[in-house]
């Protein structure tokens, strides 16, 4: 008696099609960290993979002006999430060392109307360019097909 498995192609292009596209969104994908060493309190930690599926480890921050000031050099995601717990990215801008590059109080205040709690802060990115190329990857707005 010989197993045969009957394989739909068309379904099995169709889900190999679906993967792709869940692959390609921007989301979160939550690290898990404990306690650190001898008691003192976790980092909080997360992680965002963009639409070329790159990986972006982040800092979770409240979203407040005084952090703002202090950024440096950084990716900075503002996030919301819904009830179960879901983080939604509301807008994401890259923060440089001169006044021109800082991020503005008007980014703060739009992240805010847009129903951002927190602060996602991605600080390994190497440069203007890199910088440019992360928010490029997990923006929105170019994640229309017309426009990839």
């Amino acid at each position: 008696m010989a197993n045969k498995r009957a394989l739909s192609w068309s379904a099995a292009l169709r889900d190999l099609t679906d993967e792709r596209t869940r692959r390609r969104d921007v989301r979160e994908e939550r690290l898990r960290t404990t306690a650190g060493l001898r008691g003192t309190p976790a980092l909080a930690l997360s992680a965002w993979r963009g639409r070329s599926g790159r990986r972006y480890v982040v800092g979770v921050h409240d979203l407040s002006a005084p952090e703002l000031d202090e950024m440096g050099e950084a990716v900075v995601i503002a996030v919301r999430r819904d009830p179960a717990g879901i983080a939604e990215l509301v807008s994401v801008s890259s923060s440089g060392e001169s006044p021109r590059e800082r991020l503005h109080r008007t980014w703060l205040a739009r992240a805010r109307k847009g129903g951002a709690t927190e602060m996602h802060v991605h600080r390994l990115a190497e440069g203007e360019a890199e910088r440019k190329a992360i928010v490029d990857d997990l923006s929105m707005e170019s994640a229309d097909p017309a426009h990839a």
